[in-house]
């Protein structure tokens, strides 16, 4: 770095324990720099679905088409919609979708509109809420269902531990919904 008067090295290791854990910079109000694994998932139906998990920093707006792929290949038809954070509502990803009819969630880009539409405005309330929801998930992951407290020190075991965290919440949402089919008292 001296040498080359450069003020970054590429994969540089930040823990001798965990060395493939890479600082990722978020600027949030409580730690502009988070380490460990980034994860971008899709919720469907109240189910979380993997679309990359990944211990080095990548741009999450690349991915939406790659998830609107896996989302055909899953279901067999597109989703109709697509509720989105405000990083995978650019221009490119807007006219992908634009081009095969899915709405996507979210502000128009440009300068907002002086005159707007009752049914478009309910429209963006009830996204809202349920884009709260698929941000909740990570909430819910962390605090129930034990995300948060991850020990494990090589990649892959920390990679497994978060799939089976986000499995074991998904199968207890399922279990709520077949639950109610079968008797409280069996005999």
């Amino acid at each position: 770095m001296y040498d080359t008067r450069t003020h970054s090295v590429p994969d540089r290791i930040t823990s001798i324990q965990q060395p493939h854990v890479r600082p990722i910079v978020r600027g949030k109000a409580g730690a502009n720099v988070e380490f460990g694994c980034k994860v971008t998932t899709s919720v469907v139906e109240g189910f979380t679905l993997f679309e990359e998990l990944n211990f080095n920093n990548y741009n999450e707006g690349l991915l939406l088409q790659d998830a609107v792929r896996n989302y055909y290949h899953r279901f067999g038809y597109l989703p109709v919609a697509v509720l989105a954070d405000s990083i995978f509502r650019n221009r490119e990803n807007r006219q992908w979708l634009s081009g095969l009819g899915i709405r996507i969630s979210g502000p128009r880009l440009g300068r907002p509109p002086k005159h707007v539409d009752p049914d478009e405005k309910r429209i963006a309330k009830e996204d809202s809420g349920e884009r709260n929801a698929v941000e909740g998930t990570y909430g819910v992951t962390k605090r129930r269902y034990g995300l948060n407290p991850l020990k494990t020190k090589l990649e892959d075991t920390t990679k497994t531990s978060i799939i089976l965290q986000f499995m074991v919440m998904n199968l207890d949402i399922g279990l709520r919904f077949f639950l109610p089919f079968f008797p409280k008292k069996l005999g």
